[in-house]
């Protein structure tokens, strides 16, 4: 582990008396809010994306961010766009500072200069790498082995503003999306408690970012999980461990009735090739396991979703459709 603070660390660990604006959305934004709160900060609002239709019923779901605030009696704001009228709801609330984490919408320069102590960034990546809405399934995507978070003041760029700290730590060939951010969050939430107390007392020097050094990513859509079986074993695996939970990886099984969509729930990977003269893409059974012959090495089926079904283990379904077997995936 790797740990950089712009300016320095002075030991201490104090609190600050200020009013903090905090926006964000998913999971990841949820873990940096409780930190924060159990920190002992007054979060005074809460901003985050509009309730939406999640999973297979489509029922309308608050956000992560707006559960936890309910909870803890924190002021909710669901802005579709920030309009003059919602810039000055958010004036109202008096913020000394903004903390955004993967709050999922582009903030104009009349929020950036609202708070005295600025707009406080919590990004899932080591700047200037991995500028973007996906910089964690960019960096298992790319076969990165090395990710970590970055703190930084928002500018009216994307990701380009000055870091505050950053820490890096390796990435395993175990580590998915989901183990990644619980990492980030945890790391991101201790940094902040040294940044924030320095930022207020004017004791902390921005570092401005090398934009030659910048990559950008972009927002990963459903259609990205679609598996080309003539890439290797391990590219495959690293596609689902980037896009794991959502959207999932997926194939399309080539019966004579038609294909059939399947997303590959949960796999397991061989590097090495199998001694087989099968096709690419072709289902076969190696001892115990469901394997699919890739352009190299194998991928092992562990739990499959038709669509239009529950995820169930392949030996579940395999008792359904013997057939499977043999048939070739594309």
């Amino acid at each position: 582990m790797t740990i950089e603070n712009v300016g320095g660390i002075d030991g201490r660990n104090e609190t600050p008396n200020i009013r903090v604006v905090f926006m964000g959305t998913p999971d990841f934004s949820q873990a940096i809010l409780k930190g924060v709160l159990d920190t002992g900060y007054t979060v005074v609002a809460s901003y985050t994306r509009p309730d939406k239709p999640v999973g297979r019923k489509h029922e309308v779901t608050a956000s992560p961010v707006k559960q936890v605030s309910i909870e803890h009696g924190i002021p909710v704001e669901q802005p579709v766009r920030f309009d003059d009228e919602t810039v000055e709801k958010l004036r109202s609330y008096l913020p000394d500072i903004i903390l955004v984490a993967a709050y999922g919408r582009i903030l104009p320069e009349a929020v950036l200069e609202i708070s005295r102590f600025g707009c406080v960034n919590v990004h899932a990546s080591l700047l200037p790498r991995w500028r973007g809405a996906s910089p964690v399934q960019s960096a298992l995507l790319s076969g990165d082995t090395e990710t970590g978070v970055t703190i930084m003041l928002m500018d009216a760029g994307m990701d380009t503003g000055a870091i505050l700290s950053q820490e890096a730590f390796p990435i395993s060939e175990t580590d998915t999306r989901d183990s990644l951010l619980s990492r980030m969050a945890q790391d991101g939430v201790r940094l902040l408690q040294n940044i924030i107390p320095r930022l207020v007392e004017g004791n902390i020097e921005p570092k401005p970012q090398d934009d030659t050094m910048a990559t950008l990513c972009t927002r990963i859509g459903r259609e990205d999980g679609r598996i080309s079986w003539s890439d290797s074993a391990q590219s495959i695996y690293g596609r689902y461990r980037g896009l794991h939970p959502w959207p999932g990886i997926f194939t399309f099984w080539k019966r004579p009735e038609g294909p059939l969509r399947l997303k590959l729930a949960r796999i397991s990977i061989q590097k090495t090739d199998y001694h087989t003269s099968c096709q690419i893409g072709t289902v076969l059974k190696v001892e115990e396991k469901i394997a699919v012959q890739t352009g190299n090495g194998l991928i092992f089926i562990e739990e499959i979703q038709p669509e239009g079904k529950g995820v169930m283990p392949i030996a579940d379904y395999l008792n359904g459709r013997p057939d499977f077997l043999g048939t070739e995936l594309d």
